[in-house]
This record gives C-alpha cells, sequence and structure tokens, in this order.
C-alpha cells in the first residue's frame, strides 16, 4: 500500500510539471505557512489552483504564461477576516465616518453640512461617533437638533450597538418620557425622564424601524463597494456576521455579474424566514458564497455599557450591561442548528455574556467534537471559563483592534481583577483553542495589516497576551480558514490549495513590526485572478 500511495503522490507531482502554467511569479518572498514548504521564491498557478510552489517555477513559464518578477516583493496566502460587516463597510463608504471626529460640535457642523444638500424630511446617517473622543460623556439630542431641525438625524456609534438621534428623529418615532425600555435595551434618559437621544442595544429598534429601508440597489451597491475596498486591502475572504435576505440577493446578483472580488462565508443574521428557509433547504457551500452559519447575539458592547458582565461596569456602579439572549433561547437555536448541520456563531463581550453562550453550547456538544461552534469577540472571559472553550471545541473569533482601540479605557470600565481574561489571546492558544482574526469592520478599519499589527504589538498594553508574527499571521489565514471548515483549501500555499495570495510591498514578519504600518498590498489574487493591482 505505501509503494502505491508514493507512486501516486510522485505522479500527482510530475502532472503538475507536465504543462505550462497560466501564472508564474518568480523573485518573490513568500511565507507559505505549509510546514512541509515553509518558504520559497517562486509560485505557478494553473486555472484556481497553485501547481507549484518552489525555486524552479520557470520550468513552468510557456508561450502563454503571465510572468511576474516579484522584485523581492513578500507573499502571503489570502488574508481572512473572520468576522466583518460587508454592509455597514459599504453603507460608511458611501456615507460619513466619525470615527476620529473629537467633539460634539464638530459632528454637529458635519450634519448641517448633510442637511443642507438634503430634501426637508429626508433622513441624514452616519456611523462610527465614539464618546470616549470626548471624555467619556454620551451625547444629547441638542446640538444635532440644532444642526438639522428639519431632518431626522441617526447616527450609530463605533461598536453598532448605540444610535444617536436628533429631535426629528424621536418625533417620528413617537418616542417620549412615557415610552418603555425594551427587553435587551435602554433608552437614555434625562434627570426629568425624557429621552436624551441616545439609544443602546435592542432600543435602537425603535428609531431604525422608521427609517426607510434600503433598496435592492442600495445593498447591492454597498456590498459592491465593500467587496472592491477588500480585495484592494489583501483580503481573499470575509466571514459577513450577520446577512439579510436582501444581502443574499445582492450577493447572489454580484456574482452573476463576476463582481464580487472576495469570497464570502455568511452568517445568517439571527431567527427570521432567512434562517426558516435555510433550515429547511440545509447549508449552501459554494466556491465564493457559503451560508452554513447562524449568527446570534447575545450582549451589547463595553463601549456603551451594554456588554453583559456578572460584576457591575466599574465606572458606572450598578449597570452589569444587557443580556439579549439568555441561555434557554441560545439553546433552542442551537439545537436547531445542530439538528441540520448549522454552525452557531455567538457575539458576546462581557464574561456573563461568554459564561451563558458557552453553558447553552456545551449542553448540546457534550464535550470534544468537529462542530466548530464559535463565539465572536470573547473579549472579557472569566478564568475558569477558558476551559469550557477547550472542553467543547468552541473556537475563539477575535479582533486585535478592539484591543488597541480599547485599552484606553478598558481598565476603567472593568478594573484590574478582569483585566486578566481581557482580549487574552495567549490564553486561547495555550489551552489549545482555535482563535481566528478579523476586525469587526467597520466597527475597525478593514485594513488587516492594522489587525496584524495590533495582534503582534497590543499597543504595548498586556504584552505577555500578544502574538508573536507567525501566529498572528495563522490567525488571519490558516485559523480563519479553520473557522469555514476550509483548510483544506485555503490559508496555506502550496499545490492543490487554492491561489489566494497577496503581494506586499515589505516584509511583515521579520524585524520592527513598525514596517507592518509601511506596508501596502500592491496586488491581490483570487482563484489565480488579479483582483487588485496597484
Amino acid at each position: 500500500m505505501f509503494l502505491i500511495l508514493l507512486c501516486l503522490s510522485l505522479a500527482i507531482s510530475g502532472s503538475a510539471w507536465a504543462q505550462p502554467a497560466d501564472l508564474v511569479i518568480i523573485n518573490a518572498h513568500i511565507y507559505t505557512l505549509d510546514s512541509a514548504h515553509p518558504a520559497a521564491t517562486g509560485l505557478a498557478v494553473r486555472g484556481d489552483r497553485i501547481v507549484a510552489v518552489d525555486s524552479r517555477v520557470d520550468a513552468l513559464i510557456g508561450p502563454k504564461t503571465r510572468k511576474i518578477d516579484a522584485a523581492g516583493a513578500t507573499i502571503v496566502p489570502g488574508l481572512i477576516d473572520s468576522h466583518g460587516h460587508m454592509e455597514g463597510l459599504g453603507d460608511i463608504l458611501e456615507t460619513f465616518d466619525l470615527r476620529e471626529v473629537r467633539t460634539v460640535e464638530e459632528i454637529a457642523s458635519i450634519v448641517k453640512k448633510a442637511a443642507a444638500s438634503r430634501a426637508k424630511g429626508e433622513w441624514i446617517r452616519g456611523r462610527a461617533w465614539d464618546q470616549t473622543n470626548w471624555g467619556g460623556t454620551f451625547p444629547t439630542h441638542d446640538a444635532l437638533t440644532a444642526a438639522a431641525p428639519n431632518n431626522p438625524v441617526y447616527l450609530t456609534r463605533v461598536d453598532g450597538h448605540a444610535g444617536w438621534v436628533n429631535w426629528r428623529a424621536l418625533e417620528i418615532a413617537g418616542i417620549t418620557k412615557d415610552t418603555a425600555d425594551p427587553d435587551g435595551g435602554k433608552i437614555l434618559r434625562a434627570a426629568n425622564g425624557e429621552p436624551t437621544g441616545v439609544f443602546i442595544d435592542r432600543a435602537q429598534g425603535l428609531v431604525t424601524r422608521k427609517i426607510p429601508a434600503s433598496t435592492a440597489e442600495q445593498v447591492k451597491r454597498r456590498l459592491e463597494l465593500a467587496a472592491k475596498e477588500c480585495a484592494r486591502l489583501g483580503l481573499t475572504t470575509v466571514h459577513d456576521a450577520g446577512i439579510s435576505a436582501a444581502d443574499l440577493a445582492a450577493y447572489r446578483e454580484l456574482l452573476r455579474e463576476n463582481k464580487l472580488p472576495v469570497r464570502v462565508y455568511a452568517m445568517i443574521g439571527g431567527e427570521g424566514d432567512l434562517w426558516r428557509r435555510y433550515l429547511k433547504r440545509g447549508p449552501e457551500i459554494g466556491d465564493r458564497l457559503t451560508v452554513r452559519t447562524i449568527k446570534l447575539v447575545a450582549d451589547g458592547a463595553m463601549g456603551s455599557r451594554g456588554a453583559a458582565f456578572w460584576q457591575p461596569y466599574s465606572d458606572d456602579p450598578g449597570n452589569t450591561g444587557l443580556l439579549i439572549l439568555n441561555r434557554e433561547t441560545i439553546e433552542r437555536i442551537g439545537r436547531e442548528a445542530y439538528g441540520h448541520g448549522f454552525q452557531v456563531a455567538t457575539h458576546a463581550i462581557g464574561d456573563r455574556a461568554n459564561r451563558t453562550a458557552l453553558d447553552a453550547y456545551g449542553a448540546i456538544l457534550k464535550g470534544r467534537n468537529d462542530r466548530r461552534w464559535r463565539i465572536e469577540h470573547a473579549q472579557i472571559v472569566s478564568l475558569p471559563d477558558f476551559r469550557l472553550f477547550a472542553e467543547n471545541s468552541v473556537i475563539a473569533s477575535v479582533q486585535a483592534t478592539h484591543a488597541t482601540s480599547d485599552m484606553r479605557w478598558v481598565a476603567q470600565r472593568i478594573g484590574p481583577d478582569r483585566i486578566a481574561g481581557a482580549y487574552a489571546w495567549q490564553r486561547f492558544l495555550k489551552a489549545g483553542i482555535h482563535m481566528p482574526n478579523g476586525s469587526d469592520f467597520p466597527v475597525e478599519s478593514p485594513n488587516p495589516l492594522l489587525g496584524l499589527y495590533a495582534a503582534i504589538t497590543r499597543g504595548g498594553w498586556t504584552p505577555d497576551q500578544r502574538l508573536s508574527p507567525e501566529q498572528a499571521l495563522r490567525s488571519w489565514t490558516v485559523e480563519g480558514a479553520y473557522a469555514a471548515f476550509e483548510e483544506d483549501r485555503k490559508g496555506r500555499l502550496a499545490p492543490g490549495m487554492l491561489a489566494d495570495f497577496v503581494v506586499l510591498s515589505d516584509d511583515i514578519l521579520s524585524g520592527d513590526p513598525a514596517r507592518i504600518l509601511k506596508a501596502h498590498v500592491k496586488m491581490t489574487v483570487l482563484g489565480g485572478e488579479v483582483v487588485y493591482s496597484e
């Protein structure tokens, strides 16, 4: 049997060299992440697959082969963002991004300028305000009301877990001091009980349901914008964490038109008609579009103090956050998913939310398994609960830039005792837990190089939990592939794997990590097709 397998292996290996390649790259510095052949200088592609990663790929150059001299540039496997929001990214690209705005007054000025070009009554939307930019005090509707008295305004907080509105939006939504907080949500109020204009988690729906739904063309345009941006930044696969039926229809149309330069691993956004449809049909496994996961949300976010904790926030005594889904609900949906072959991915940030999701998972999974259920974010975990990830083979899907964004204020939010389980990446790895990386864009920048830099440096904060350069790159490639059941075709550069790779201007794995911030993508290749080139 050994001789038969050896002969078969040699035959396959020999066939790779039997005919010219479609694309050959030479003079490159290639990190393959393939343990059998970790480095190379040349790479050859035929069709959508790699046929050779070797210094001798010149032998595969034929009269029709496209030859690229990389001139020493670095090549890495295609980068995988394991948690992003594509429609949200497209939306922020075509509205306005408030991430770097430092004052309420400046935001009001941006809104006033937008209102000058809008029809009376037209909604003005934007994203990514962050009250920690101006000291931590939540804003009120007053500044937005003065800036746009005749237009309803809705601005989403940077984490997506709070909304800020003006008085016109409150009127349209019919919200007064008598409006009750919904389950899993909170209306911020003044001392007299009147709504201030800020809504946390599920309370956002009181206003957002009044905003006209996006048209099919708008959704498609946003997804196309986002996909192009991802390709430009070196992302070849995105795990879209919570799609709607409209998103899915738009993806299908973009695929038919050959306008999707990135692979999408889609998570259905909670219970609803789309989930019911997929329970009847089962998972959909495709080349550029896969749907096999349901995304749940167990709590809010720390920035808006909606993440669910066992003990109160250190800077907000009496507030333990918002548990959006209880264990029984997660378990009920999880049993449906388990019985129909679906993966479950649950947003959990606070220690209480993480334990709630882990307990629900454990009741179903009952030990080691290959279901690859995921906790999205896994930001603050009680130390005894790390073992529950390992015991039930639960994946910790993290976002490195959250740590470097939050390190300014996280100690104030949770105090010193909980810091040991905060963004504890090495704790996960040492426990043998799979840990893919992502950005949670548009909450953070979609640029994966910033994520690599954050993973390696942590901005100097709690340095014992930072990743080595190779661990960081694996989290953006190999681990992302594993989290999507795709490790047999993605994440490494080796013969037989998909020809998804990125050409970078600089070596991002050796030397000073600051080089990562200076690097940029020169070329992105998806299935042998150049989908971005500078």
